[in-house]
């Protein structure tokens, strides 16, 4: 059984880097292990072991596969953002129990796009409220998969950072035509989660329904302080699949949700976050010998996010927002994909075709006595943006393969000064053209070497370009476009970036290895400066570097020991100074035991402290408040399974109860009785159990 690798989360102990040594030490041994027996080089197809997930690791060359469906550690993940701090490199901006926004190698936003089945889902808060991580549940999706830093075209623009993917794979009926599984979770702070889907069908058809519910109460930290967090959401999801032969699939698909959750970080809360979804995929596999796939996609995503400070908290008495104000904001995000894949010969094979979105956005106001409902939509953005790309893979060798692709892309934004959305659209200028922002042939290339150097072992290094067109929150909200803020729409110039990727990949009888780094250059980095209650946006240019690696060794038939490193570095270099929002040194040390149906484990999760900081300047969402000390947090699970249908996992996270906090955070909230430039604590001890069936 392949082990996994791990994270953990809980809280601190004031550790400092020297704490990191351990783990380090760990890692330093595993490295120095030598090759033993020979294994396949690692495939994109990579199967995680029936165990408590608690870090993800490498699976192939640039890229992370991950099964969503297993229990982690910690607490299972109520979404995206939470699931995807279990693979290193990765981290969080929390602003209350769930619904925080990832970060990537200290990279956020539109630079790390959020792929469901391969479509696009923007939220619509001006202040990433309901960031896309919101909208997915990690559980009811059978893949995920990370590609790191610009080493992909084929799946739309602009991802410098990386991209990830949450995919439901095609029913396989070949052991029969009904199946159902479920989880059901209950945890501390009144957790509780429902999971459940069945999927009915024949060679000739299915269909397949998922749903899912989660609630939660406000969290106490490790001192017993109630932080303002809790949260209730659930989704729906149908898909119906026609297969004529086994190289056609037909597939329409629709899906709805809802939640609202009380944000600790902020000034309103989220009291609705409605989703509905509407898509059809064809796909047609074996045309001819030289054109193996093709590929059509439609789909609509529609985020109907309402946030108020009244609902879930008592608005304040005096102020702009005495009495209670709502916001209620919408963004439909319509799009396509044509995609060929073509073998001109055995060795060659080629991806290529193009993709579109159009993604307007509007907004409506109220209060308590003037609801929000009774008043109209106003529009006050729209994006939309056209790409055609190429991706071709070449089996130079039996031992080498060259990856490489090209993608240009048409970007327009338009905003509209007549909206009285209230997103401070004061001091624009009337004209027309003035509204209208557009930027043709945006070229984004990679080309990447793999080599296998010996049996189990693979190593690549790739260099990306990508020129990333300004998103909604960085042109116009909040407040960008006004003239007093700098006119962000009419000034702000697409982001370029330039990286090196690398790494390698070992495998042994009883051991495994995996490093990957990252090298780059960003010309009109785009930067968030905080001079006072206000923000403004500005390009600079930027410098980047980075690691991650683990690995993990068998030290007899039931012990297994495992460990991880990451670690991300940025300089804003027009201003000679660090850059903002960059996570901090991080290890994970494990101890694993499995015999029989029993498994059970310890996680050990390290965090140096982050002095190297942007006072004042950040993300729409987070800004730097200074250094941040660092933690260690001491986690543990088992994991029985009673037969071949239901397994029982149990958890606790922060054994020891300790209080900390995360350098990427927001300030608490004053409505809350926060003082200004405080962190929010993370939950201190919680227990969990889950129990998982399938049929």
């Amino acid at each position: 059984m392949t082990p996994t690798f791990l994270s953990t989360g809980a809280r601190t102990c004031s550790a400092s880097p020297p704490a990191l040594i351990p783990c380090a030490l760990a890692c330093a041994l595993l490295l120095t292990s030598p090759a033993m027996a020979a294994e396949d080089p690692p495939s994109t197809a990579h199967t995680l072991p029936e165990v408590v997930v608690t870090a993800v690791h490498d699976a192939s060359p640039a890229h992370v596969v991950a099964d969503p469906r297993q229990p982690r550690q910690p607490v299972p993940a109520s979404d995206a953002a939470d699931y995807l701090k279990t693979i290193p490199g990765f981290s969080a901006i929390r602003s209350g129990g769930s619904n925080g926004d990832p970060v990537f190698r200290g990279q956020f936003g539109s630079r790390l796009p959020l792929l469901t089945n391969g479509t696009l889902m923007l939220g619509a808060c001006p202040g990433r409220m309901d960031a896309p991580s919101s909208y997915i549940s990690p559980e009811t999706f059978d893949t995920l998969t990370l590609v790191k830093g610009p080493q992909t075209v084929i799946w739309g623009p602009g991802n410098s950072a990386g991209l990830v993917r949450f995919d439901r794979e095609q029913p396989d009926f070949s052991e029969g035509g009904v199946h159902f599984s479920a989880s059901l979770l209950g945890a501390s702070a009144g957790r509780n989660d429902q999971t459940a889907e069945l999927a009915a069908g024949s060679e000739r058809m299915y269909l397949r329904a998922t749903a899912n519910h989660s609630h939660s109460q406000d969290y106490a930290d490790g001192q017993g302080r109630r932080v303002p967090s809790a949260w209730d959401k659930w989704n729906t999801d149908v898909a119906v699949g026609l297969t004529p032969d086994a190289h056609t699939l037909m597939e329409l698909s629709a899906g709805t949700g809802n939640g609202q959750a009380r944000y600790g970080g902020r000034g309103m809360d989220g009291t609705q976050f409605r989703r509905d979804s509407l898509g059809l995929r064809l796909k047609k596999d074996h045309l001819t010998p030289w054109l193996t796939r093709l590929e059509a996609q439609l789909y609509r995503n529609r985020a109907d996010h309402v946030m108020d400070n009244f609902t879930l908290r008592t608005p304040p008495a005096t102020g702009m927002m005495a009495g209670g104000m709502a916001s209620n904001v919408g963004r439909t995000t319509t799009g396509g994909r044509l995609a060929a894949t073509l073998q001109p010969a055995p060795d060659l094979s080629l991806v290529t075709g193009l993709d579109f979105s159009l993604s307007p956005h509007e907004a409506r106001r109220g209060t308590p006595a003037m609801p929000y409902a009774d008043q109209p939509w106003k529009g006050d953005a729209k994006f939309d943006n056209l790409g055609v790309f190429a991706e071709a893979a070449w089996q130079a060798r039996p031992d080498t393969r060259w990856v490489s692709g090209l993608r240009l892309d048409h970007s327009q934004a338009w905003r509209y000064p007549t909206s009285n959305s209230g997103m401070g659209k004061m001091g624009m200028p009337a004209s027309a053209d003035d509204n209208h922002r557009t930027r043709s042939a945006l070229p984004s290339g990679f080309v990447r070497w793999e080599r296998t150097l010996q049996p189990g072992t693979t190593a690549y290094v790739g260099l990306g370009h990508v020129q990333r067109f300004p998103d909604y929150w960085e042109l116009i909200s909040p407040g960008n476009s006004a003239a007093a803020s700098g006119n962000a729409f009419a000034t702000l110039q697409p982001e370029k970036t330039t990286q090196i990727d690398a790494g390698m990949n070992w495998k042994g009888q009883d051991w495994q290895l995996w490093s990957s780094a990252y090298v780059g250059r960003v010309q009109d980095y785009i930067l968030f400066d905080y001079p006072g209650m206000g923000s403004s946006v500005r390009n600079v240019n930027a410098q980047t570097a980075g690691f991650e690696l683990g690995g993990s060794r068998r030290l007899s038939a039931a012990w297994t020991l495992q460990g991880t490193l990451a670690y991300s570095w940025g300089r804003n270099t027009t201003d000679q100074r660090p850059l903002p929002q960059m996570p901090p040194l991080e290890a994970r040390l494990g101890l694993d035991y499995a015999q029989g149906p029993w498994s059970t484990g310890v996680l050990w999760r390290l965090v140096a402290a982050q002095r190297r900081t942007a006072l004042g300047q950040g993300n729409v969402v987070g800004r730097d408040l200074g250094p941040s000390a660092g933690f260690g947090v001491f986690s543990l699970h088992a994991d029985y399974r009673v037969n071949q249908r239901l397994k029982l996992s149990f958890g606790i996270d922060n054994v020891f109860d300790k209080t900390y906090a995360e350098h990427l955070n927001l300030a608490g909230n004053a409505g809350f009785g926060y003082p200004g430039g405080v962190r929010i604590n993370e939950p201190g001890r919680t227990l969990w159990l889950r129990a998982d069936v399938k049929f």
